[in-house]
This record gives C-alpha cells, structure tokens and sequence, in this order.
C-alpha cells in the first residue's frame, strides 16, 4: 500500500478513535458488529509497552488536532491549492506519527488491534484523555 494510502487510512482510523469521546457514538463504535479479537490480536496487544501505549497516545492527539487543521485549509482553499495543502497535510501527519517513534504502519497495526480490544482501546483512550488535561 502507497504510503499516501497508508497514512489516508491512519488518520481515518485516528478521526474513528476520537468518536468515542461523544456517548451515542460511542455505543455504536461498541456495537456487537465488531469481529471478536484474535488470539494473534490479543498475543500482540498483551506485548505492547508502555512506552509504545504512550507514543500511540500522544500521536493520536496530533494526528487529529492536525487532521482537523488541514480539513479547515483545505475546505477554504481555492482549488488550485487543494492537492498542496494535501501533501502538506500528509507530511505532517507522517511527522506526527514518526517523531512518537512509531513508523505509519505501527501506529495503524496498534490501532486496528485496539479497535478490536476493548482493553487496549481503553488504556490507550486513557492516556489521551490525561494528556488534554
């Protein structure tokens, strides 16, 4: 997958995290829909530290403050600059993920891992909530 891609659907995943935080989506993102974690799923999340949780965290806090950023540009933008404002925005989310330590394919694997993991959501989901304290 194209990094472009691979960060487009990062950041998705981000803006699908931070919906939680309002009840009636909350409900639905727990609806019994949802695949039951794998045991490979759960062997990965038991073998995330801390440091990694943290660095998820913090990166989760950038990626949407920047990911709602940009939305703003780029909806007020003459079309002329829309795919520029584009690029930048994909450079920055990059550089938010990647200054946490993480590579873009990390910080999606944990994500779709916690997804599925109510445990690890809510650990991660924790972190973010003390960090805009």
């Amino acid at each position: 997958m194209p990094l472009k891609r691979k960060l487009l659907a990062a950041t998705l995943l981000s803006a699908v995290w931070l919906v939680p935080t309002v009840p009636a989506a909350y409900a639905q993102a727990q609806a019994p829909s949802q695949p039951a974690p794998s045991a490979k799923a759960k062997e990965k999340a038991k073998d995330l530290s801390d440091n990694k949780l943290d660095a998820v965290a913090a990166a989760l806090g950038q990626v949407a403050t920047l990911q709602e950023n940009y939305q703003q540009k780029i909806e007020s933008a003459p079309p002329s600059d829309k795919e520029r404002i584009a690029g930048e925005a994909n450079n920055a989310l990059t550089k938010a993920v990647t200054d946490q330590g993480l590579s873009v394919d990390e910080y999606t694997e944990i994500l779709v891992v916690a997804q599925n993991d109510p445990t690890l959501r809510e650990k991660i989901l924790q972190r973010v909530r003390s960090s805009t304290k």
